[in-house]
């Protein structure tokens, strides 16, 4: 006789208007499904989430980054999950799967012996970055009154790589202070996803032009075909010691909500995760 497992889903109740509160979510209870030839049931364990999971909840087309949440209709994320029920033979019961999951970016930088100067906004995470991380240099953007100055103090020689994933008013500091044929890698821009009226910036299209500087965003999904062979190269870091990786697990199904507000005051340090169930 089988276990009666419960089963909830998490939906968008709301569009949010700023910073998504909780009224922004829903919480279900749903029928278990039943599974068909060839598929497996998953019990999720943990939950990834993610700044950029904001930009799905606004109205809109979806576009190359993914697919608009709709409301009513649960919200998705990645997860690392067990397998409960199976009629496929490559996944039998018990084996466990993975969802898709800044600071493995500075320590890419490091292996290939640049000099690393990061941001951030907490002491914590720079003595993180700085003893743990082995970066050259941190700023603490929130002690610091001229992000311009500071940056040109950290660098005195320039940018020549700019890895982004806040945007805002740090980016524009950043931007001033790039080198001549300087590259700059569009990320995330966390700063503006929760802004209604966005402000409105520097315009680089000049300094682009003069410094012969390139500027170029992206989503995860445009090196969808290289994903296998970039999990090989980082576990093989991992496990030899070489990379570290830190997880900021907050425990409880019904606190994702308050787990993705989060993200938006600094709250986490290192991977936010949702741990929602043991393993069986």
């Amino acid at each position: 006789m089988k276990t009666q497992r419960n089963n909830q889903e998490i939906v968008l109740a709301a569009h949010p208007i700023g910073v998504p509160t909780k009224a922004t979510f829903g919480f279900n209870d749903i029928e278990m499904p039943v599974i068909n030839r060839e598929e497996v049931l998953l019990k999720s364990l943990f939950i990834s989430v993610d700044p950029g999971m904001r930009g799905f909840m606004d109205k809109g087309e979806d576009d190359a980054a993914g697919l608009k949440f709709e409301l009513n209709k649960p919200i998705t994320s990645r997860a690392v999950a067990q397998v409960i029920e199976s009629n496929n033979d490559d996944f039998p019961i018990g084996t466990i799967v993975h969802g898709r999951l800044a600071s493995i970016a500075v320590q890419l930088a490091k292996f290939h012996e640049c000099r690393v100067v990061g941001i951030a906004g907490s002491d914590h995470k720079i003595d993180y970055l700085e003893k743990e991380l082995g970066i050259d240099k941190g700023i603490n953007y929130k002690k610091v009154s001229e992000m311009n100055k500071a940056i040109g103090e950290a660098c005195p020689n320039g940018v020549d790589v700019f890895f982004d994933n806040v945007g805002g008013e740090l980016f524009d500091a950043a931007f001033e202070n790039i080198n001549r044929h300087a590259r700059i890698v569009i990320c995330g821009q966390i700063a503006d996803y929760n802004e209604t009226h966005p402000p409105k910036g520097p315009r680089p299209q000049h300094a682009l032009i003069r410094k012969s500087a390139r500027m170029e965003g992206f989503v995860v999904f445009d090196f969808k075909d290289e994903f296998e062979d970039a999990k090989k190269q980082l576990g093989e870091w991992y496990r030899r010691g070489k990379l570290k990786y830190r997880e900021n697990v907050i425990v409880g199904f019904e606190n994702i909500p308050s787990a993705f507000i989060g993200l938006f005051s600094g709250e986490n340090m290192g991977k936010q995760l949702v741990k929602v169930a043991e393993a069986e």
